[in-house]
């Protein structure tokens, strides 16, 4: 079963290994609120229900119910093991580990760098933990792709010794997504090269890119936490750090209220006043809306800056991919980060197809195009299922 606890939701995926046959799949939403959300997918059905869900232990109890009452199991005991995404693995974690005792204290360590999300990862472990005593049970990171970067991509320039006693350095995050999207691409796209290199674009309302060569990250946009790097839904991404330093001064911020702003404020929310959906923005933008229309153009071109900066740092691109809530769902974002880096990297897609595509995998690029561009939807859980069926066989 492959886990992704946020602080007040749970996905979840049932896979039967090695088929990789997904057996059923669900959310638990809301949780901590009177009016949370269930539903359970299997055999082409769904279930739904709103109701109180006090906590992630009652969460995983009803994901667990549900699942023997619908017969999907017989019996528990048929979920051999259990992987949890982690987003934050720090310095530790290169590949997926067993979480165990040691993992849990290094996810405890590293809450600081990932408030949001590792608390909520370490209560969703113990609720599964509890209900699933006899299963195996990994982590799998987020930033363990990210461990293959040379220091001169990871580090920043600030004094060594600060770098060195509180590891700050760029982390990254999405690695589980980029890992797949560049198995997948080269596999249905490159004919299995094994000197590809691909640019990963995981364009969500959290978004990063990745430099990947040979199948290894060698860049990728996120710092040290998701906040660096692209322009997001609410984040603000890469800023000059003095922006930070005088709107305290002259806005009477507080360091944590600023952050705040950075965080949940900013981005396509900030800059268009409107949402930080993007379909939201693009209506508005159609209607003639100014700050709409400015806070695509700015998104598409801080993408664009990291193609055209990560095509030099391959030395050349094999296969551009789009993937994610906006990569995979709207076109006309692909097609403006497209107009942006076409020129330059000599670029053509196929714009009818472009505008047809919408959750689903396909080449967009034409004969013409020196680089190919493709749109494939990403499949963390099917990676974190890879990874428990290694686990259980000794292999991971």
């Amino acid at each position: 079963m492959a886990v992704n606890a946020g602080s007040s939701s749970l996905k979840y995926k049932l896979f039967e290994m090695p088929q990789e046959e997904v057996i059923c799949s669900g959310l638990v939403d809301r949780i901590g609120h009177d009016d949370g959300l269930f539903r359970i997918k299997f055999n082409g059905t769904k279930h739904e229900e709103v109701l109180p869900i006090k906590d992630h232990a009652q969460g995983v109890q009803m994901v667990l119910d549900a699942i023997k009452k619908y017969g999907i199991v017989s019996d528990l005991s048929e979920i051999q093991c259990v992987g949890h995404r982690v987003v934050q693995g720090g310095k530790y974690f290169s590949k997926s580990a067993s979480f165990d005792a040691d993992t849990e204290a290094k996810i405890t360590s590293l809450i600081p760098l990932d408030p949001l999300h590792a608390q909520a990862h370490l209560v969703g472990f113990h609720a599964f933990k509890d209900a699933l005593p006899a299963a195996k049970v990994i982590a799998v990171f987020d930033t363990a792709f990210h461990q293959t970067m040379e220091p001169e991509d990871y580090l920043f320039p600030i004094p060594y010794e600060l770098t060195e006693k509180y590891d700050v350095r760029r982390y990254g995050a999405h690695g589980t997504s980029h890992n797949y999207l560049s198995v997948k691409g080269t596999a249905d796209f490159l004919k299995g090269k094994k000197d590809s290199k691909i640019i990963s674009c995981h364009l969500g309302s959290g978004a990063s890119l990745c430099a990947i060569k040979e199948g290894k990250c060698v860049a990728t946009s996120m710092g040290l936490t998701p906040l660096g790097g692209l322009m997001m839904g609410t984040r603000s991404g890469d800023l000059d750090p003095s922006v930070y330093d005088y709107l305290c001064d002259v806005a009477g911020l507080k360091v944590d209220e600023m952050y705040d702003t950075l965080n949940e404020k900013s981005g396509l929310l900030g800059v268009s006043g409107v949402s930080n959906d993007t379909r939201d923005i693009l209506a508005a933008a159609e209607k003639g809306d100014p700050r709409s229309k400015l806070a695509i153009k700015l998104w598409a071109r801080r993408v664009a800056d990291y193609l055209g900066q990560y095509y030099v740092r391959l030395g050349g691109c094999d296969l551009i991919i789009f993937s994610a809530g906006i990569g995979e769902n709207a076109p006309s974002y692909r097609k403006a980060v497209i107009d942006d880096v076409k020129e330059a990297l000599h670029l053509e897609i196929d714009e009818a197809l472009n505008a047809s595509v919408i959750g689903s995998e396909a080449l967009i690029s034409t004969n013409k195009s020196a680089i190919k561009v493709a749109v494939i939807p990403t499949d963390e859980e099917v990676m974190i299922a890879r990874d428990c069926y290694k686990a259980l066989e000794g292999t991971l």
